[in-house]
């Protein structure tokens, strides 16, 4: 188990970015996979979706990983708690996949339901890796690797 102390905002922005790498590049695969299959392949509209989901859900992330951060803090982190965290995000964001995805396509439809469906078990999976990567990361290290010494 590993202690959740208090994270730093740059912190939270890093990881953001690093989650929002892995979860976009999961996207554009996923609407690939998911409009090549139904026979409207496009790899614009995964880019479009893709790009899209980046900026918004960048935003929302930060908001929902330093309200984590509040219930979190000096305690110990489960695995439980790491599942939790990540059903709650999973929630949010494949809410806003299939938001973002039929607006895209312009119809909220089977498709846009099954590119958010199909997201929630590949992200669910990332997600939670992800963060528990991130557990083992000590917080100052990442002050240390931009400011040269411990704060």
């Amino acid at each position: 188990m590993t202690t959740y102390k208090t994270e730093s905002h740059l912190r939270s922005l890093i990881k953001g970015i690093s989650w929002r790498v892995v979860a976009t590049s999961d996207t554009i695969l996923v609407v690939l996979l998911v409009t090549c299959l139904s026979g409207h392949c496009s790899l614009e509209n995964a880019i479009k979706i893709g790009s899209i989901e980046f900026v918004f859900k960048f935003f929302v992330y930060y908001v929902h990983e330093r309200v984590w951060q509040l219930i979190l803090v000096n305690k110990a982190v489960t695995q439980k708690q790491t599942l939790q965290k990540t059903t709650s995000w999973r929630l949010i964001a494949t809410t806003m996949t299939f938001l973002i995805s039929g607006s895209v396509l312009n119809a909220f439809d089977e498709i846009a339901l099954y590119i958010a469906l199909t997201e929630l078990f590949t992200k669910f999976a990332l997600y939670y890796l992800h963060e528990r990567l991130w557990l083992k990361l000590p917080l100052g290290r990442i002050r240390q690797f931009f400011f040269g010494k411990k704060r």
